[in-house]
């Protein structure tokens, strides 16, 4: 596997994070598309076919890496940005929602990071963006957030961005730790990963959790996030009805009157 590039960066923001990515001449940083606030004149863009990485399996090799990012719910492209110019040069990528933009070094995390589809955002020009199958059936039919998740292999920095409020912990051997389906964020391969049913059928009916929720089991870190966006969408959705009113609309005409309207 190809050494991935060194990069220096810098976070900015509270509850829209952008990341701020510096390049030596010849330096380059591989983006999900879409991801660029600004870049220095002297970065030049590429768009490739696949997932980013080091090419080195000629047209099947492009063709697989974009059939992965696919099964991931990504584009089949990603951009590659190229410091082409002398000195120092910036590029800058911004977050799709309100969220937390986390920084992560693959080389002290096994050269490998799990985590939720449609999370990348950027990395170092090197690192691959491929598929994490879970082996466990019930996390494929219930797993909420999907049974593949992305996987993030290589040396080198990568930047993915979650949802609300980011907690990182640490699990011990055996020990145990359950989440809501949507709130998972990222874990390392160490870490076992099965879904499991809530409780109940009065807390699966009207607990308003879900029906199920992820085990994880240690050894290793995980990332939770406080806000997925799957969430964030649906109390969009929930409060965009006639009129805005959405689910707070139950007195109807009456609770325009008391608006009001």
């Amino acid at each position: 596997m190809t050494a991935a590039d060194e990069v220096d960066f810098k976070i900015y923001g509270e509850e829209m994070q952008y990341v701020e990515v510096e390049l030596d001449p010849g330096e380059s940083a591989v983006a999900e598309a879409g991801a660029l606030m600004y870049k220095d004149a002297t970065i030049g863009m590429t768009t490739i076919f696949g997932d980013g990485s080091a090419q080195t399996g000629g047209f099947m090799g492009s063709l697989l890496g974009a059939g992965k990012r696919l099964l991931t719910g990504e584009s089949l492209f990603t951009t590659v940005f190229t410091h082409n110019g002398q000195g120092k040069a910036h590029v800058a990528f911004g977050g799709p929602f309100p969220g937390s933009i986390l920084a992560i070094d693959l080389s002290q995390h096994g050269g490998k990071l799990v985590c939720q589809k449609d999370s990348f955002l950027a990395a170092a020009k090197g690192v691959q963006i491929g598929i994490d199958f879970r082996k466990k059936l019930g996390a494929g039919l219930f797993g909420g957030e999907g049974f593949i998740m992305q996987g993030l292999e290589g040396d080198g920095m990568v930047f993915v961005h979650f949802g609300g409020a980011i907690h990182e912990r640490e699990l011990k051997p055996g020990e145990e730790l359950h989440v809501d389906t949507g709130c998972l964020a990222a874990l390392e391969p160490s870490v076992d990963y099965d879904v499991v049913l809530a409780g109940g059928i009065k807390n699966m009916v009207f607990g308003g959790e879900g029906m199920f929720f992820v085990k994880l089991t240690g050894p290793g870190k995980v990332w939770l996030q406080s806000l997925p966006f799957a969430r964030l969408a649906g109390r969009v959705l929930a409060n965009a009805g006639p009129s805005g009113q959405g689910e707070s609309s139950v007195l109807g005409g009456v609770g325009d009157l008391l608006r009001g309207d």
